[in-house]
């Protein structure tokens, strides 16, 4: 028995990620884990991160290649984060793939408080567990950990952003050629607004 659950990350649409943690009894399979860097269709999502739309890239890529080996690999049960809609996307994404995978969506409870989630199955639109309901600690023990890694993963992505430069994003500009124009104009902004003579002047830069 293999549990996957899944979780996504970012700042007001910045940096998303998408990550998956994987549970058997033996405990978290940290060999299992697995982060997905999200890739936006712009125009398909109105230019605006969409947490549906995260769900369905990182279970389409998380489930779409599978090999006939694979199956013996698959969840006996994903729980996702988030309430119907979320269930909703994922539910599509494998009936598209014909996959017949149970889903359980855990949406946080009025206020955030801990105990009031809300949960969304085939079955049942919305329901509760007891407050001391041990399958709710197991839920929650599952939610805190794939939240834990989404925010750690988001992190990571946002550090790794925060120093890409974007002269990094022009073909033929290498380290040394970067350096060389960093250390004339001072910023990369400069270099933008610099005037071809002057970035002839810098060594190893040509029209």
């Amino acid at each position: 028995i293999k549990i996957e659950a899944y979780d996504n990350s970012h700042t007001f649409g910045k940096h998303p990620i998408g990550v998956m943690v994987a549970y058997n009894q033996n405990g978290f399979i940290k060999s299992n884990y697995r982060k997905f860097n999200i890739r936006f269709d712009l125009e398909e999502n109105k230019n605006k991160v969409d947490d549906y739309y995260m769900m369905k890239e990182m279970l389409t890529r998380r489930f779409s290649n599978l090999k006939f080996q694979d199956e013996l690999d698959l969840p006996s049960l994903l729980l996702i984060d988030g309430g119907k809609g979320q269930y909703n996307s994922a539910k599509k994404v494998l009936d598209s793939l014909q996959i017949d995978i149970p889903i359980i969506s855990m949406a946080k409870g009025e206020e955030r408080d801990a105990g009031r989630e809300n949960f969304y199955t085939k079955f049942a639109d919305s329901f509760r567990f007891n407050k001391d309901d041990p399958t709710l600690f197991f839920l929650q023990k599952l939610r805190d950990e794939v939240h834990r890694y989404a925010i750690a993963g988001h992190r990571i992505k946002s550090k790794k952003n925060i120093f890409k430069n974007p002269l990094d994003e022009i073909n033929g500009i290498g380290a040394n050629r970067k350096k060389s124009l960093l250390e004339e104009f001072g910023s990369a902004k400069a270099v933008g607004t610099a005037s071809i003579s002057d970035l002839l002047k810098v060594e190893g830069i040509n029209k």
